[in-house]
């Protein structure tokens, strides 16, 4: 290994938003961060779905002739 090229390593800890701390190995000093697997929807069980605008409808109205050959819209 090099002398002096490579940067230096601490053992540190990730703060998030939301009170959680994570120690991690990093070339950072100190990590903030604003979400975590703590307090993240989805990780959480508090997720929403949204369907904006008939998205999914959109795509197999599109797509649905390619499924059924031989008929046309």
């Amino acid at each position: 290994m090099k002398k002096d090229i490579h940067p230096e390593y601490f053992d540190t800890m990730v703060k998030c938003a939301c009170g959680n701390e994570i120690a991690v190995g990093s070339t950072k000093a100190d990590i903030k961060v604003e979400i975590c697997s703590n307090c993240h929807p989805f990780f959480t069980g508090k997720q929403k779905l949204i369907d904006t605008a008939g998205r999914i409808e959109r795509f197999r109205r599109k797509y649905a002739k390619f499924q059924q050959p031989g008929q046309a819209e």
